[in-house]
Parts: structure tokens; C-alpha cells; sequence
């Protein structure tokens, strides 16, 4: 399979791949799947022998070209090369496979890409992944900017439990732009410098998925206002 330097890092995450390919094996039986962000198309080529047809969309023109390599072997995909907000889709899906994430949906498409494609889900389809939940923890910690690895921080202390702020149902519509006001009631004495947001994925209604090194790493967050 040829893969940019990018995915070839994505695809060094074994856990997370595991967990994709253990709920699209499950989920796909038959039927149309959308992988909406294919990359590589690796997601894609799971779900084409599971489905009658898979529509592998890409924005990126060259990742798109290296998709479509990867693609030759398989009759019953196609590969759309543009905004998946801007795609008019032949027939709608039984699954919507939407692997785009970051941490707590910051700086990401995902959220305007389902809020324009969920109309093309049928009635009783599914998407993966499904939701996610979002937590906040209160840290003293060691660094003035904001920064997504564990590394960059010396054993930041945490202050206070992990609190689930916001819960996220991938198939109802998606605020894009929300405020929120939170609590922490802190559990140890420190001083309170930055925050750690997390985000855990719901593959399916039955597995939750936590964050690993190239999906969903923690967001921590300096300083306080």
C-alpha cells in the first residue's frame, strides 16, 4: 500500500486501527459505505469486501492519487476527489465511516463534513465512529503554550478528577460553535496552571475507544482565563 509519511505515522497506531477494523468488520454487511477522509484508503479496503459498494472520499488531490493506486484491486470502490460537504452522493448509505478526529473536535472538518452528509444515511444506518465524549482535568503543569504530547510536559500533576463535560451523538445535528462554563472541584493542593482535554470515541454504542498517540492525544491547555 502506498501511504504518505503521514499516514504511514497513522498507521504505526495498531490500537487504533485494531479498533476501527474490529467495528467495521461487525458493521458492514452488505450494503453502501461512505469512508468520508479515506487518506490512504485503508478504512476502505477493509469495508469493500464486506459491502456492495464503498464511496472513498478525499480532499487532497495527491493523497487522492495515492488512494486510488491503492484502490486498483477493488471493483466496488469509488473514489470522489473533493469536499465531502460539497459531494452529491448517487444512492445513501448504510454506513458512514468518518475517521477525521482530533482532540475534543478542535481544528477539524469533521463536524461541518457529517452535519452536511447525515442526510444521506438512511433511516437505520450507522456511523463510525458514533460519538464521542469529552473530559476536562484541572493540572499544574510546567509549560506556557498550548501542546498535544504527553513529552513536552515533566509529570504535569493533576488536580482535580477527569470530568466529562460534553457528550456528542455523531447522528443528530452538531453545534459547531458552543460555551461552556465548568466546575473543577480540585482534590489536591497546587497551583492550578493549564487544563488537559481529552477525548474518547464511541466506535459503536458498546466500545468506547480512548485516546492513543496518533488519535485523539490530549490537548493540554495554558492558561486558565
Amino acid at each position: 500500500m502506498k501511504l504518505t509519511s503521514y499516514q504511514q505515522n497513522l498507521l504505526s497506531d495498531t490500537e487504533r486501527l485494531t479498533a476501527f477494523y474490529q467495528i467495521i468488520n461487525e458493521k458492514v454487511k452488505g450494503g453502501v459505505v461512505y469512508d468520508l477522509g479515506t487518506g490512504s484508503g485503508v478504512l476502505s479496503s477493509w469495508a469493500a469486501p464486506l459491502a456492495r459498494k464503498v464511496y472513498a472520499v478525499e480532499k487532497n488531490p495527491l493523497t487522492a492519487k495515492i488512494a486510488q493506486k491503492n484502490f486498483n484491486s477493488f471493483k466496488n470502490i469509488s473514489l470522489i476527489q473533493g469536499d465531502a460537504k460539497n459531494i452529491f452522493f448517487p444512492e445513501k448509505a448504510d454506513i458512514i465511516i468518518c475517521e477525521m478526529m482530533d482532540t475534543a473536535l478542535i481544528d477539524e472538518d469533521q463536524v461541518p463534513a457529517l452535519n452536511s452528509i447525515r442526510k444521506y444515511l438512511k433511516p437505520h444506518g450507522d456511523i463510525i465512529p458514533c460519538g464521542v465524549f469529552n473530559g476536562v482535568e484541572a493540572l499544574d503543569m510546567d509549560i506556557p503554550y498550548p501542546c498535544y504530547q504527553e513529552g513536552e510536559t515533566s509529570n504535569p500533576h493533576v488536580m482535580s478528577k477527569l470530568l466529562i463535560y460534553d457528550k456528542i451523538d455523531f447522528k443528530k445535528h452538531i453545534t459547531p460553535e458552543v460555551e461552556y462554563r465548568i466546575k473543577l472541584i480540585l482534590s489536591t493542593t497546587g497551583t492550578v496552571s493549564g487544563i488537559r482535554i481529552t477525548t474518547f470515541t464511541l466506535l459503536a454504542p458498546n466500545y468506547l475507544c480512548g485516546p492513543t498517540p496518533m488519535f485523539n492525544p490530549p490537548l493540554f491547555w495554558f492558561p486558565l482565563t
